[in-house]
């Protein structure tokens, strides 16, 4: 579901990947409907490639986005993005017990909120990609 969602760095908002030309692809923003290029040299992500560190591993941000949904009983999230440092952090400490400390910083705990109150406000209800069952023959 994350896979055509994208960060564009020094853009505000989420995009949808829309269609791919030769240098560029057409990105629609989730915020106003607007489509505009993205180009090579911007920095985009993926949603789906982006991952939260903890303790253990890395916990995919699709499953962390399903957390707080979940939490939020599919509402918008109860925190702001603008919330003080130790509000965001105890925010976190429910919805991932075992982030790690010092690798998951507050201005990333600020964009997942963000992230997903975009997502939430556009009509996102499923965050989990749903991997394809084998047929059988």
């Amino acid at each position: 579901m994350l896979k055509t969602i994208l960060s564009i760095s020094g853009k505000p908002g989420l995009y949808k990947l829309i269609s791919q030309g030769k240098n560029m692809i057409v990105v629609e923003s989730l915020v106003d409907n607007k489509r505009m290029p993205a180009y090579n040299h911007d920095r985009i992500a993926s949603l789906a490639d982006i991952a939260i560190f903890t303790n253990e591993t890395e916990l995919p941000l699709s499953d962390v986005m399903e957390t707080i949904f979940k939490k939020e009983n599919g509402a918008v999230s109860s925190i702001s993005n603008k919330a003080s440092n130790d509000e965001l952090k105890k925010y976190f400490e429910e919805v991932i017990p075992d982030y790690d400390r010092d690798r998951f910083r507050v201005s990333d705990m600020k964009k997942v909120v963000s992230w997903y109150n975009i997502l939430v406000n556009a009509g996102f209800k499923e965050f989990a990609t749903k991997e394809e069952e084998p047929t059988q023959e």
